[in-house]
């Protein structure tokens, strides 16, 4: 799976393997996780981070 990343400037961010993402803060963090479940957890791996003012839109690729 992946998530393509919108930002305000109109370019496109490819995040391949992630599984799920979660907002924290200031940031939006792309995480694979390796199940099936897409929860972020202890063995989650972060892959990306974004600043969430910069998303316009995310969606699965």
């Amino acid at each position: 799976m992946g998530f393509e990343i919108t930002l305000r400037d109109r370019t496109v961010e490819l995040v391949e393997e992630a599984d799920t993402y979660a907002h924290e803060k200031a940031m939006t963090t792309f995480y694979r996780t390796c199940n099936a479940r897409r929860t972020v957890d202890c063995w989650s791996v972060p892959l990306a981070s974004v600043r969430t003012d910069e998303i316009l839109m995310i969606k699965a690729a």
